[in-house]
Order: structure tokens, then C-alpha cells, then sequence
């Protein structure tokens, strides 16, 4: 028997895998050293990048000049998976909402013009509780709005009681913008978020989200503004952050929704229409 046709014999019998090699895990561990080093020593950058060198060369000759292999015997041919045999019957497709199948959720979503609603809506409500509590506490409309353009403007974090309640005109169109933008966008995510939820929406966006991010907040901010921080009423913010969740979540739960593309005939859909493009 020749060279050759114990080669093809071998080849019949066996699979060619490449070859395991350590030089991945060196280069994955010299280019971590070489990012840890900008932030440590530059000693540290110096050793994974010559890691990361020795471990580019180690592996390519793995492949070259002569790619490396190894070969994995097969299973003899009586233990092999047989070969499949199509079957010549159909399978019944169920349609969305056919005998409880849902392919995709939520199949129904609220329009995201909803969110945009529900977000001015919450804002108002919101910026209302904590005028009050300015009005109330604070003998001042403008503590709230000055508190919150403390978030761009440092110096108010740590300006007197007096500054704080005072007017400042910088301060008023800071806090406005912010809290618009930030309102709409949150009413957005209501938007996209609820619908994936279980039922009972006020719950989840009024109650539990609210509480959920006033919580990392104030942890947050502990951390990196103590100052601010303490100047902040909890409990009324807590109480404005609930106010603003169940006004947009009231909108977002009430707008008509609009069927996903799940629920289109199969022509209608987007990947029909790009398949038959």
C-alpha cells in the first residue's frame, strides 16, 4: 500500500481541526497589560506589549508556513447520526394570538407621539409639586429650578440659602431646558418599556420606576456631590418623581395602540417585501 493511499485512508477516518494553541490567551493577556499600564505604571504597558508581540508571532506561525492541524478520529459508521429524510407533510402555522402564541412581544405598542405627550404632561405635574414644595418650605419658587441647574452650574451647589432662592435668570433657562428634555425622553422610554411589562402600567411606571431611579440617584449623588445631595428634599422629591410616573404613564397606558409588524399579512411585512426585492 502507497504513501498516498494510506494518506487518503487517514483522511476518510479522520477530521482536521487546527491544532490548540496558548498564543490567543497571550495576546488577550499582553493587550490587557498594555491598557492597565495606562493607568498604572508604564512598566506594565511595556511587558504586555512585548506579550502581545512574542504571542502575533507564536501564532502566526501556527498558520504559516504551513498551517498546524491535528486530527480527531470519527465515530465509526454505525454510531453516526443517520441521515435526515425530509418528511413530506406541512406544519400548521399558528398566526400571532392564535391559541395563546405569541411569536413576538409586545404584538400591540403604543405610538412613541404617546410617550412624547405623557412625558410633557409628567413634567408639568412634576415641576408643579416641587413649586409647591419651594412655595411651602422654602419661601421660594426658584430654589427647585436653581437646585436642579446645579447639575450644569457647580457654583449653585454650593451657593448660600439666600443665592439658592433668589432669581437668577441663567439658572431659570438651565433648569427649564433640562427638565424638558429630560421629561420627554423619559416619556419615551415609558413608550417603549411599558408595553413589555406586566399589566397594571401605573404600578410599574408610576410606583416602581420612580422609586427604582430616585434610589440610584440618591446614591449617586451621595458619592460625587455630598453637598448637593443634602440640600435635596427626599421625601418631595420621591413624591414629584411619582406624581411625574403616573401622569405619563396614565397617557402611555390610555393612547390607542399600534399593531407591530407581527401582525401584518406576511406580504405586508418588511422582510417579505426586502426578499422580494
Amino acid at each position: 500500500m502507497t504513501e498516498g493511499n494510506d494518506r487518503r485512508e487517514q483522511d476518510l477516518e479522520t477530521i482536521a481541526l487546527p491544532a490548540p494553541t496558548v498564543w490567543p490567551m497571550v495576546l488577550a493577556f499582553g493587550v490587557t497589560l498594555l491598557f492597565a499600564g495606562l493607568v498604572t505604571n508604564a512598566l506594565v504597558s511595556a511587558v504586555g506589549l512585548v506579550l502581545g508581540l512574542v504571542a502575533a508571532v507564536g501564532w502566526w506561525q501556527q498558520v504559516l508556513p504551513e498551517r498546524q492541524v491535528e486530527r480527531v478520529p470519527l465515530r465509526p459508521v454505525a454510531e453516526r447520526a443517520k441521515p435526515i429524510v425530509p418528511s413530506p407533510t406541512t406544519v400548521d402555522r399558528l398566526q400571532p394570538g392564535e391559541g395563546s402564541h405569541r411569536t413576538r412581544i409586545p404584538s400591540e405598542v403604543p405610538p412613541l407621539s404617546a410617550g412624547i405627550k405623557g412625558g410633557i404632561l409628567g413634567g408639568v405635574v412634576m415641576a408643579v409639586v416641587a413649586l409647591a414644595y419651594g412655595a411651602i418650605f422654602q419661601r421660594s419658587l426658584w430654589y427647585p429650578i436653581n437646585l436642579l441647574a446645579a447639575v450644569a452650574m457647580p457654583a449653585l451647589a454650593h451657593a448660600s440659602l439666600g443665592e439658592l432662592r433668589a432669581f437668577n435668570a441663567t439658572a431659570v433657562a438651565i433648569g427649564i431646558v433640562a427638565h424638558g428634555l429630560l421629561s420627554v425622553l423619559t416619556g419615551l422610554l415609558y413608550a417603549v418599556i411599558l408595553p413589555m411589562l406586566p399589566s397594571r402600567h401605573l404600578l410599574w411606571g408610576g410606583l416602581v420606576a420612580p422609586l427604582l431611579w430616585t434610589g440610584g440617584l440618591w446614591a449617586v449623588l451621595g458619592l460625587i456631590n455630598p453637598v448637593m445631595n443634602a440640600r435635596v428634599d427626599w421625601p418631595w422629591f420621591v413624591v414629584s418623581q411619582i406624581a411625574f410616573g403616573l401622569a405619563a404613564g396614565y397617557v402611555v397606558q390610555k393612547a390607542q395602540p399600534v399593531a407591530t409588524a407581527q401582525t401584518w399579512p406576511r406580504g405586508a411585512r418588511p422582510a417579505s417585501k426586502a426578499r422580494a426585492a
